[in-house]
């Protein structure tokens, strides 16, 4: 009973995460990241147990996205590749790096940004403005880097940089969700060959609350209005962001 009790709280868990990041492009990996910390899990076995589960969650997330239209193809690999050699990069360092000194750094980067995305909302009609091709690259590798690196992120860093450029938000959003598919099973890959894996009932009910919540994330995609998708990522930008430099301070 007590190990179908622990499942149940990451099916919930894994549900809210993967709801709130299938709808805006972000937040799984941070949010399910902070819950196994706080519950104690070591920071490598909990990056361990996100990615092993958001290789399933990130699948589904991003097959609903390029079914319901919301994917660039151009640039989808163009963030793929290099995610994929950050990632692992990532991961295969994790272990001797100290990932917790860059987050007040890179929460710092994503606060601007978030408060960039917060004007484009407020103050301008949304455009598509394609990223140039050697802009977008080195985002994808520090973006995988990072994630790695830090439990969560790809989404954030990625998506928020894209979104502040001028890109679409749908675009970006699914674009961002079925490339993560792609990176998370390259670092989810390399800690299994350096640390392994063996907290499988966490791993297991955040599958399966992501997987339920994947569709219904992709369909709010389509239908939110574009300024609503960009108000509600800079709000979340912006909170996680202080929510990490505060942390990181006190």
């Amino acid at each position: 009973m007590a190990m179908w009790d622990e499942i149940l709280f990451y099916i919930v868990t894994g549900f809210g995460a993967q709801m709130i990041d299938g709808a805006i492009g972000m937040a799984y990996g941070l949010i399910a990241s902070s819950v196994l910390l706080s519950a104690g899990v070591p920071p490598a076995s909990t990056s361990a147990c996100v990615h092993a589960a958001e290789v399933f969650t990130t699948g589904a997330s991003g097959f609903a996205h390029w079914r319901f239209g919301n994917v660039d193809r151009r640039l989808l690999w163009r963030l793929v590749v290099p995610g994929m050699i950050g990632g692992a990069i990532g991961a295969y360092v994790l272990v001797s790096l100290p990932g917790e000194r860059l987050k007040p750094w890179i929460s710092a980067y994503l606060l601007v940004l978030g408060f960039l995305i917060l004007l484009r909302a407020l103050y301008h009609t949304t455009k598509v403005v394609p990223m140039a091709t050697t802009r977008v690259v080195p985002l994808g590798f520090f973006g995988g880097l990072v994630d790695a690196i830090g439990g969560g992120g790809w989404g954030p860093l990625v998506a928020s940089t894209l979104l502040a450029n001028g890109g679409a938000p749908r675009q970006v959003i699914g674009s961002v969700n079925l490339a993560e598919f792609f990176v998370t099973l390259t670092i989810s890959a390399t800690f299994v060959a350096t640390v392994g894996l063996s907290m499988w009932p966490i791993v297991t009910g955040l599958v399966i609350g992501g997987v339920i919540a994947a569709p219904f994330a992709a369909l709010a995609t389509k239908y939110l209005p574009d300024r609503l998708l960009m108000a509600v990522v800079g709000i979340v930008v912006v909170t996680l962001s202080c929510r990490t430099i505060l942390n990181s301070l006190g």
